[in-house]
């Protein structure tokens, strides 16, 4: 960045009596998505100086507010001698005037630009799901765009005495750092500093993109006619494909399957975000196609997420550009290969290798259940179409000629076929989490005139690529290179951080707690709670608890020691609190980590039903039921993201509160005693455990 934003330079403490007490207001601007809160989140959870975070969001008692309550807040956090980031989107100068009006003689104005792309703001938004003021989904890109139309940049005429503008991820990181370092004294030097230098060509560029995501949205007739023309837009989330289960041989009614598909999905793209679903059928005179796209488009289901598709289930990527993640067979009871249909075609072309895959997993399924088997790299639809899993899925059988025949019981069967979807839709999510940003990066398919030479060396790409994932070495040229085709992938720089510090502790060194072989300690950025550390596996490829297996035990259990040890550790500082060691079931950062957690909950950065679900739900599995499970059946229980919109309750005492300041407002009062359960296997750690020894 221009100005120096990285040097030390523009950061010189006053030894003045009345330079101690100086105050900044610093106003972010920059539209929903750009990464504002974010920011004052990372600075104030590391700043030496004290910060307020003034957020139009949640101003009002935890919900939208005002301006005039914003500039309230402001003046009481100045006046109290804390600095202030004013967590608005301030576009326009009309919009920071009021806030400039309050600069006094011991205040610094600053103005901090996240002047981001604008593709990057809307994708963000209209991915993410739990936002303050709820700007995401399909609107988010109006809403953006129509934002971005009237900005104007910060001018020092405003009354500004520094200006920073960030125009990617790495300008904010530097800026972050800037402002973390600023001491209760320190002065940032004056004027503008990153400014673009050239002349700014943005405004064309959001509108193009604009424009683009209005047209997917558009009419039905364009999403039909961009799913029979093989459209693979959108390719960058993990997509399961699945024919209709229960159409074809076990002849079950089009109409009531219909509904069943387009319900079950509707509940499963509302629960699990960043997913792709897509329907195939060999026909688009597909009775079956025609009656889902009528549904889906009167319950104005995003296009982009559920998606109907025509071609043969086998060769979506290599015949129809679709690339595929997972994909479904509508199996026979046995598991078996033969008979006809999808299930036939699958096993032939995925070759002996899933047979034998299946066979690991499952003898048989029974109706309404679903069982993901994992294809090996030599299976050929792993290689050419870059198919990871396929997902047997039995429905309810109308056909008297097969077995659990169900005599047009509709009631019955409609339960099992609802099962069904939820159960492959269910599988489908643990894959994702497992594969997502991890399967084989196809060389881009020309016309078939290309021949066997293009489709040999795209086999041979993914070969040598499967090869790097799965060969263990201990050389560091080695781990270099799997470091760099990891950060290849789709992985957001967020996701990776964790990875990123596992793998090469070394250069995060200063920040650790401490380093093993098997793992390393660290503080949470973000706490959720007074006492809050993580510990890392530093294994490369175990990603998230889905990986975990038995193989795993001495690695959980050495980071479950020292999560116990770290406990002792802060007990014996203060023997006040309880803790908890656990895992996310579905985590949102690559790297499995285990959460040591405090249950005093005090922590500015627990802020939604989010954040407190994911340690007070069935969705934190504790560490040592995990283990125990591991252990018994080779695997952990995973509980899914729908846990995460539950109703807010008191851990203690099982009250409910309708948003967090209430809710925390009754746990810093609650002495209630802890549920039984997490009384029981030690699930529940204080200085009364008899087995921590605390002196």
């Amino acid at each position: 960045m221009d100005g120096g934003a990285s040097s030390d330079s523009h950061i010189s403490p006053k030894g003045k009596e009345e330079e101690s007490n100086r105050t900044v207001l610093a106003i972010l601007v920059g539209p929903p998505g750009s990464g504002k809160s974010t920011f004052c989140e990372a600075v104030i959870s590391a700043s030496r100086r004290p910060w307020v975070r003034v957020c139009q969001d949640t101003i009002g008692n935890g919900k939208t507010g005002t301006k005039a309550q914003c500039l309230k807040a402001a003046v009481d956090a100045l006046n109290e001698g804390k600095s202030v980031f004013i967590d608005r989107c301030n576009l326009e100068r009309e919009q920071r005037a009021d806030f400039l009006k309050f600069c006094g003689s011991h205040t610094d104005m600053h103005a901090i630009v996240l002047d981001l792309p604008a593709k990057v703001c809307i994708s963000r938004c209209v991915n993410r799901t739990g936002h303050e003021g709820n700007v995401q989904g399909g609107r988010a890109a109006v809403i953006v765009n129509k934002m971005l139309q009237n900005k104007e940049a910060p001018n020092l005429n405003e009354g500004f005495s520094r200006i920073t503008f960030c125009q990617n991820d790495s300008d904010v990181k530097e800026v972050i750092k800037m402002y973390s370092e600023l001491g209760p004294a320190d002065k940032l030097s004056p004027g503008e500093f990153g400014k673009k230098s050239k002349k700014e060509s943005g405004q064309q560029s959001i509108m193009k993109f604009f424009k683009k995501s209005a047209r997917e949205e558009n009419s039905q007739k364009e999403k039909e006619g961009a799913s029979s023309s093989g459209n693979g837009a959108g390719n960058e989330f993990p997509t399961l494909a699945f024919p209709s289960i229960s159409t074809a041989d076990f002849q079950f009614d089009l109409d009531k399957a219909s509904d069943i598909i387009v319900e079950s999905a509707q509940d499963f793209l509302k629960r699990v975000d960043n997913v792709r679903l897509a329907l195939v059928d060999l026909s688009d005179k597909s009775r079956i196609i025609s009656l889902v796209r009528e549904k889906v488009m009167k319950k104005g289901i995003d296009s982009n997420r559920f998606i109907t598709f025509v071609g043969d289930i086998t060769m979506l990527y290599s015949k129809g550009g679709l690339r595929c993640t997972a994909i479904a067979n509508a199996a026979n009871w046995r598991l078996k290969p033969g008979g006809g249909g999808v299930n036939a075609a699958i096993f032939k072309e995925a070759g002996e290798a899933l047979d034998i895959a299946t066979k690991e997993r499952a003898e048989t399924l029974n109706p309404g259940s679903s069982v993901a088997v994992p294809l090996p790299s030599t299976s050929p639809l792993y290689q050419r179409e870059g198919v990871t899993h396929v997902i047997h899925v039995l429905g309810p059988n109308m056909n008297p000629q097969r077995p659990n025949y169900l005599q047009n019981d509709y009631t019955k069967g409609c339960k099992i076929l609802r099962d069904a979807y939820s159960s492959l839709f269910e599988s489908f999510a643990s894959v994702a989490c497992l594969e997502r940003n991890k399967k084989p990066k196809l060389v881009e398919l020309k016309d078939e005139t290309s021949g066997e030479s293009k489709k040999k060396e795209n086999q041979e790409e993914v070969k040598s690529r499967n090869q790097n994932q799965t060969t263990t070495t201990s050389g560091k040229s080695k781990n270099k290179e799997n470091r760099e085709e990891v950060k290849s992938r789709n992985w957001g720089s967020w996701a990776l951080a964790l990875y990123n510090t596992a793998m090469d502790p070394e250069k995060y060194k200063d920040g650790l707690l401490e380093i093993a072989d098997d793992f390393i300690v660290l503080n949470d950025l973000y706490p959720k709670a007074r006492k809050h550390v993580l510990v890392l596996s530093r294994l490369n490829g175990l990603d998230c608890l889905e990986d975990a297996k038995r193989e795993h035990l001495p690695i959980l259990k050495s980071m479950h020691s020292a999560g116990v040890k770290w406990v002792k550790k802060f007990l014996s500082e203060d023997p006040s609190p309880h803790f908890r060691l656990g895992y996310h079931s579905v985590p949102s950062m690559r790297q499995l980590h285990l959460h040591v957690i405090s249950q005093d909950f005090d922590s500015p950065s627990l802020k939604n039903k989010k954040h407190w679900n994911s340690f007070n739900t069935a969705f934190f599995r504790d560490s040592v039921d995990v283990i125990d499970e591991i252990e018994e059946h080779g695997s952990a229980k995973l509980s899914g993201e729908k846990l995460l919109e539950m109703e807010l309750r008191c851990h203690r005492c099982k009250s409910a509160h309708p948003n967090i300041p209430k809710l925390k407002s009754h746990i810093a009062k609650c002495r209630a005693s802890y549920p039984p359960h997490l009384l029981q296997n030690s699930r529940l750690l204080s200085a009364s455990n008899n087995d921590l020894n605390i002196n």
